[in-house]
């Protein structure tokens, strides 16, 4: 086999961090060419879900929420993580929308399973496209999120992308491709 497809090996794992949202483990690694990379980071997180919503009237449900990392007020789709137990990126998803916008959709659709960053990150970000989304008006947020909902038309949003309107290139890239699988754009 040659030793670009060569797997690496794990020599030894040691426990770092653990926590209710990350595990973060520091490991020694043997690549396929020989090299040992000690310590070789890797963080273990649940899954997330990105909904991409939108509403019969083609806007698309936001949320403007309170960012640590980047210490600012981030426009982006709504999501979360998938809780023990939950096996349906959809089932997720319909939870989301409801809990943080109050929307609930008519048709749920997983667009796609991405790794969130495959060289240090365990976890997949599944988007999943919401449509015929309709204000509920029963919003259950949990301690910590402070949300505003905001409604924008879906060529508003797509216009704005390049503009730098979206912040996170994952919520960016996961919008991009479910708006492609509603026929809002081409690529």
């Amino acid at each position: 086999m040659p030793e670009a497809e060569r797997p690496w090996r794990l020599l030894s794992r040691r426990a770092v961090v653990r926590d209710r949202h990350l595990d973060l483990d520091a490991e020694a690694v043997e690549t396929g060419a020989g090299a040992v990379l000690d310590p070789y980071w890797v963080m273990t997180y649940p899954d997330w879900v990105l909904v991409v919503a939108l509403t019969p009237e083609d806007r698309l449900v936001l949320v403007r929420q309170w960012r640590q990392g980047a210490k600012a007020w981030v426009l982006e789709p709504p999501g979360g993580v998938m809780d023990v137990g939950d096996a349906d990126p959809c089932a997720t998803a319909a939870r989301e929308l409801r809990e943080e916008t109050g929307y609930a959709a008519a048709r749920l659709r997983l667009v796609a399973s991405l790794w969130s960053d495959p060289a240090h990150n365990s976890n997949r970000l599944h988007v999943v496209l919401a449509e015929e989304a309709v204000d509920t008006g029963r919003l259950a947020r949990e301690a910590g999120e402070e949300l505003e909902t905001v409604l924008l038309p879906a060529s508003e949003a797509l216009a704005g992308a390049a503009a730098g309107r979206f912040a996170h290139a994952m919520h960016l890239g996961g919008l991009l491709l479910a708006l492609r699988a509603a026929g809002r754009l081409s690529f």
